[in-house]
């Protein structure tokens, strides 16, 4: 299917690892300008030259903390300066740390607040100008199922979330008007190292060693597996491009149909 993404001018926040950088490849694919964006330097740079060779265009990079919103505005700026005017932003950037029940102070749901929600909204914030600029565009953002379903060990983090599924809905519905489409996707478990670290958190829980939950969670998965990366990826392509012209304010599932939920 040709989706129209040749050219296009994407950024992807958290694209040195994970889901942002299997989007960042899969928009490079796809013909796209792509600026990767994150806060750790060396895996940035060790994320643009893995990706040197994999589009038209080699990426660009800004390194930002996006927790600082000024952080935001320079990469804005910047983005601007080396691709003008943007189309398409991914938001995948921020992971709120998991804790033990126990263990949860008000610290700990400050900071899911500031490594998964306003990470999301400073990118937003100081990008929408730009692509309402250009006449419109789209925004994906990667969320996550823990907003709609209470995990004990990801409370914090599953607050955050589904305070971002509510920003994406309302903002969709602001700037349909200007042309802007917004879109989360919410997977589910999925094959990496945030997953490790999950699992290895809840070993310690319940006394069950991680090889084992990891068999006995995709053994409940009616499609019988973690999603990987890429699977997530392509999914943001589609919202991200003309194909899902008339598909805003959705939020997409991809946890495998493991939580029946609306």
């Amino acid at each position: 299917m040709e989706l129209g993404l040749t050219d296009k001018v994407v950024v992807v926040t958290g694209a040195s690892r994970g889901i942002g950088f299997a989007c960042a490849a899969a928009f490079l694919e796809e013909g796209a300008k792509v600026v990767l964006v994150s806060r750790d330097p060396l895996r940035l740079e060790h994320a643009a030259a893995r990706l040197h060779s994999a589009g038209d265009y080699p990426p660009a990079i800004v390194c930002a903390d996006l927790t600082r919103p000024e952080d935001a505005k320079r990469m804005a700026d910047e983005v601007a300066e080396h691709f003008g005017a943007v189309d398409i932003l991914v938001n995948s950037a921020g992971a709120a740390k998991r804790y033990l029940p126990d263990e949860l102070d008000a610290s700990a749901w400050h900071a899911a607040m500031q490594a998964k929600y306003f990470t999301y909204i400073h990118a937003m914030d100081a990008l929408l100008p730009s692509i309402v600029g250009k006449g419109g565009g789209s925004i994906v953002n990667i969320v996550g199922m823990g907003g709609k379903v209470a995990t004990p060990i990801h409370l914090p983090g599953g607050a955050a979330n589904a305070a971002l599924m509510l920003a994406s809905v309302g903002l969709a519905n602001v700037y349909g008007p200007k042309g802007v489409r917004v879109n989360a996707i919410n997977p589910g478990a999925t094959m990496g190292e945030r997953l490790r670290d999950a699992l290895k958190l809840e070993s310690q829980v319940r006394g069950v060693s991680e090889d084992e939950l990891l068999r006995q969670g995709q053994s409940r998965v009616p499609l019988g597996r973690y999603a990987t990366d890429d699977d997530i990826a392509q999914v943001a392509l589609f919202l991200a491009s003309d194909r899902a012209a008339y598909v805003t304010g959705a939020i997409v599932p991809m946890d495998g149909g493991l939580n029946p939920v609306l």
